[in-house]
């Protein structure tokens, strides 16, 4: 047999973590080395025995085998927190087309030569009172905590989706869920989206848990977050609150993992390896012996799916917590007909009526705008019809206002004079921005106290916290924002939500455009009526018709998930089949282009029976900085099938002396 080799990280808290030592791995404790595996070694001129991590298994030596020292043998305690991770990271490289590189420092707690600075975590929550306290769970609310505790405690760690509309107390359910996990001598990590993680939501945390709480959050600096990782290592904490990146957390005993808002685009990676937070978690439970928790009032369609596969255990909580609040009223009104009676302003006739009513009730309103997909698309104000792709069913893009692309066939027409539907003139890119909304509102209403929220109002420090606290101390009548204003924020005195544009996200150009609008709609309408006055919701549209509006109105996740579920299952589209993404970059537009028709070919010659291929066609934005981008689909319900073709692409990249000069992304969906 072969000689085998080891690769090894002697200090993984350094920031060099790409620094690893080959070793021969002596024949006897072969059955015993895998990767994450932590083992003592010789290094260094004097041999000194160290410990290191095993993160990469070879039979090929990287230099000359007689200079190759060999392996002492597994560490005595060779099972670790960071064991776990680095198997994590191997499975994403693995599971994601990333190097084992990418994927340990995406992993791992690395400490960067950085002075920490630990005042912000302590302000974050010194300030709150101490009090904990058992929250009193409603019937439905008990039912859940009871059967989650039932199977936790004997063993099946299946995880599980809670489907809980908006204001039913997901958060109480969690904490139960929690405290009975802690109970156990485990600990809990409770993952957040970014927009999400205020004061509001963390103090509920504290009230009950108390100082055993951590906050990972993106205003830290590199030093800080190594130290709260480092406390967790340690036992110093028992619950790590945070965004995606508090997910690799090296807790000893972790228990629990929670994900709220599980439908957030917020857990996908931007970066490689471009990892779902979803999908990393179930492996890590996996491989911790942990429970998931996954929460949302508006699921995605993946994880849904799967919980009607029975791969995850579905529980529902289908009304609110709080006494005397109840969801939303829901009306749609229809812009075609606003422009046919001669209104051309923002505001329908039916908004502005509500508007004056609430002001002279003195109660609070939200306007929100949707901005996904500015000024992207095309459509008719007179019939409400966007352009769309006649081969995808998804929205042309409009470039350069003289084309229109669909970004996932190459399809283009000249952008048209007239409406290609009912031939009306009134045809144009649709897109208006919170700042004007603002100005309109401050002329249609000067009687109102506005305040906005967007990328704008809070990019200096404590911008989101500013704007929610004085807006929820009733200094303003009106908020107006981006999707930021209608994430989980609970106000008791909004009693009216109005939605401007929701055909905005609608008609992006991307399958999943309407899940998102269908999400973005019911969470907007959450907002209104979670105090005792009943709320009403408004949803101003182009198209009324469309069944992601239709269902956002009645609040009806089951009708919308059939619906969506037969247009991905038509389409080939994730979760009815995989998806592999795969994107060349360049500042040489001709080279990018022949490379990637290379690519192109050399799959659909190889795999093309196969796997369903498409492209390469123009990325979303072709040139970003000087750089040319073009995309490559690949298709096939088998995962397996797509990682061969990624692994086999990746081999014939590295085989290739001009793809130097370019760089190449893969996502999976």
């Amino acid at each position: 047999m072969a000689d085998q080799y080891a690769s090894i990280i002697i200090d993984i808290s350094h920031e060099d973590v790409d620094r690893v030592f080959q070793y021969r791995i002596p024949p006897a404790i072969l059955p015993q080395i895998r990767v994450g595996v932590q083992v003592c070694v010789p290094f260094g001129s004097g041999n000194r025995t160290r410990t290191g991590y095993v993160v990469e298994l070879t039979d090929k030596p990287d230099y000359d085998k007689e200079k190759i020292k060999e392996i002492i043998g597994v560490a005595e305690k060779s099972i670790t927190a960071d064991t776990r991770l680095i198997e994590l990271a191997w499975w994403m490289k693995e599971q994601y087309g990333s190097t084992m590189n990418q994927a340990l420092k995406t992993v791992l707690p690395v400490k960067k030569k950085v002075k920490a600075r630990n005042k912000k975590i302590v302000e974050t929550v010194a300030g709150m009172t101490e009090c904990p306290s058992l929250v009193l769970l409603n019937s439905e609310q008990q039912s859940i905590a009871d059967a989650f505790i039932t199977s936790y405690d004997s063993g099946d760690r299946r995880p599980c989706l809670i489907h809980g509309v908006t204001g039913s107390g997901k958060t109480e359910v969690y904490m139960a869920l929690i405290d009975h996990v802690l109970q156990q001598g485990k600990q809990v990590i409770v993952l957040i989206p970014e927009i999400a993680l205020t004061y509001q939501t963390v103090s509920r945390f504290y009230s009950r848990f108390g100082s055993r709480i951590c906050v990972m959050h993106s205003r830290l600096s590199a030093g800080e977050k190594c130290d709260q990782f480092e406390r967790a290592r340690n036992g110093e904490t028992d619950i790590m609150i945070g965004a995606r990146s508090a997910l690799f957390t090296p807790f000893p005993n972790l228990g629990l993992i929670i994900i709220d808002e599980e439908h957030e685009g917020a857990y996908k990676s931007e970066t490689t390896p471009r990892y779902h937070a979803r999908e990393v978690a179930e492996k890590l439970a996996e491989l911790s012996g942990a429970a998931l928790v996954l929460g949302s009032a508006t699921p995605s369609v993946e994880a849904y799916a799967k919980a009607e596969a029975g791969i995850y255990r579905l529980f529902t909580l289908t009304k609110r917590a709080k006494v005397g609040s109840e969801m939303a009223a829901v009306e749609v009104v229809d812009l075609r007909k606003e422009m046919e009676a001669g209104n051309k302003s923002i505001f329908s006739g039916r908004m502005q009526e509500l508007i004056r009513d609430r002001l002279q009730k003195q109660e609070q309103i939200m306007l929100f705008i949707n901005r996904r997909g500015y000024s992207s698309f095309v459509s008719c104000r007179s019939c409400g019809e966007a352009v769309k792709c006649p081969h995808c069913d998804v929205s042309l893009t409009l470039h350069n206002r003289q084309r229109l692309v669909c970004h996932y066939c190459g399809y283009q027409i000249p952008m048209p004079k007239l409406c290609p539907n009912c031939g009306s003139p009134y045809l144009a890119g649709f897109g208006i921005g919170t700042q004007k909304i603002e100005e309109m509102a401050a002329q249609m209403f000067p009687e109102a106290k506005l305040l906005r929220m967007d990328l704008d109002t809070t990019s200096k420090k404590g911008g989101h916290e500013k704007i929610l606290s004085a807006f929820a101390k009733g200094k303003a009548d009106i908020l107006i924002g981006t999707q930021m204003i209608v994430k989980g924020h609970d106000f008791p005195g909004v009693t009216l939500v109005g939605v401007l544009a929701a055909d905005v996200s609608l008609y992006a150009p991307d399958f999943a455009a309407a899940e998102r609008t269908f999400q973005l709609l019911v969470q907007a309408a959450g907002r209104a009526g979670r105090g005792r006055k009943a709320g009403t919701a408004l949803i101003q549209t182009y198209m009324p018709e469309h069944y992601s509006i239709q269902t956002a109105a009645a609040q009806d996740y089951a009708a919308f998930y059939r619906q969506e579920m037969g247009y991905r299952r038509l389409m080939h589209y994730p979760p009815a089949c995989h998806m592999l993404c795969m994107q060349v970059a360049g500042e040489d537009e001709e080279l990018m282009s022949r490379i990637m028709e290379a690519i192109a070919a050399s799959v659909k010659k190889h795999f093309g029976e196969t796997a369903e291929i498409i492209g390469p066609v123009p990325a979303p934005v072709y040139k970003v900085h000087d750089i040319y981008r073009k995309i490559l689909y690949m298709k096939h319900e088998n995962y397996d099938i797509l990682i061969k073709i990624q692994k086999y692409v990746k081999m014939r990249w590295d085989e290739t002396e001009r793809c130097k000069k370019l760089t190449l992304q893969c996502d999976f969906t």
